[in-house]
């Protein structure tokens, strides 16, 4: 990068690039990942997942997968589903999965630009990112560099979460990275005896926090055993639900509604703004 500049890298084949962060750990940030990129690619879509939480990843258990990575000359194979979806962490580097990866900022971000710029992704409809915890130098590096459409976020009720999620939101925005909306997560779950539905964290906080950034909600996911059993199985990616479902028609609303934002060409004084068509091809539904 000359002169130490950061640049943006090339998005390749790749046609939509989001990232999903929450700027703390432990509430399901990798797993609503995980979820959104297996319910994109039942509805058709190639399917991309960068695990960008190089010194805590947890997409490799999540969809049980195992290294190592290949080199044939065009770039890192990522590891594959059996779904299909493409998948590169810095899991796949270590032998064991207990190993830590023990490395300074510089290493970290290096290597995750090495993941996207050098990975032979090939034609994707949507690469995920799932992005560390905090609001230093990786995230940073990852705002600066990779091409991302946008961005969601993830909170739990907790009025903790949502402290250190507007963190986040307000580096994200700094930045210039589109917010494309807010996911609850395990705000809710259900008595296996008398089916009653209770909240496990207090009241629901998720809509005030997204309309406080003028960002749409995308539902909230509840607490479920089946989706636990499915993630220590390695087949998190299998997982269905109503609400999934719902997310995920929220957040391609959103990206659209993005995307036609970002399209908008302003005339001089006295015209109206007129909009440019946009690109054939995906997002597809």
């Amino acid at each position: 990068m000359p002169g130490g500049a950061l640049q943006r890298l090339p998005k390749g084949d790749v046609t939509t690039v989001l990232a999903v962060g929450s700027g703390k750990g432990g509430v399901g940030k990798s797993s609503i990942t995980a979820l959104l990129a297996g319910e994109l690619a039942r509805r058709g879509s190639s399917v991309g997942l960068l695990d960008a939480d190089i010194t805590g990843p947890s997409l490799p258990k999540l969809l049980g997968l195992h290294g190592p990575l290949s080199d044939h000359g065009e770039g890192i194979e990522p590891a594959r589903t059996e779904g299909g979806m493409k998948v590169v962490s810095s899991q796949f580097l270590v032998e064991e999965s207990t190993t830590p990866v023990i490395w300074r900022g510089p290493l970290v971000t290096r290597l995750i630009m090495q993941f996207f710029g050098g990975v032979n992704w090939g034609t994707l409809d949507y690469l995920l990112l799932d992005m560390p915890p905090g609001t230093s130098d990786v995230p940073l590096t990852v705002f600066q560099t990779v091409p991302l459409d946008g961005m969601v976020f993830v909170t739990t009720p907790q009025e903790l979460s949502g402290l250190i999620v507007k963190k986040a939101m307000n580096m994200a925005r700094e930045l210039r990275i589109p917010l494309l909306g807010l996911v609850e997560n395990m705000g809710t779950a259900r008595c296996p005896h008398c089916g009653e539905t209770f909240r496990l964290y207090g009241p629901s906080r998720g809509p005030a926090l997204a309309q406080e950034f003028d960002t749409p909600f995308l539902g909230e996911l509840p607490v479920d055993p089946n989706l636990s059993e499915l993630a220590d199985q390695g087949r998190i990616d299998t997982y269905r639900s109503p609400e999934l479902t719902g997310v995920t028609d929220q957040l391609l609303r959103s990206l659209e509604e993005a995307r036609s934002r970002t399209l908008t060409v302003l005339r001089p004084a006295g015209e109206a703004p007129t909009a440019r068509a946009p690109p054939s091809g995906p997002p597809r539904p």
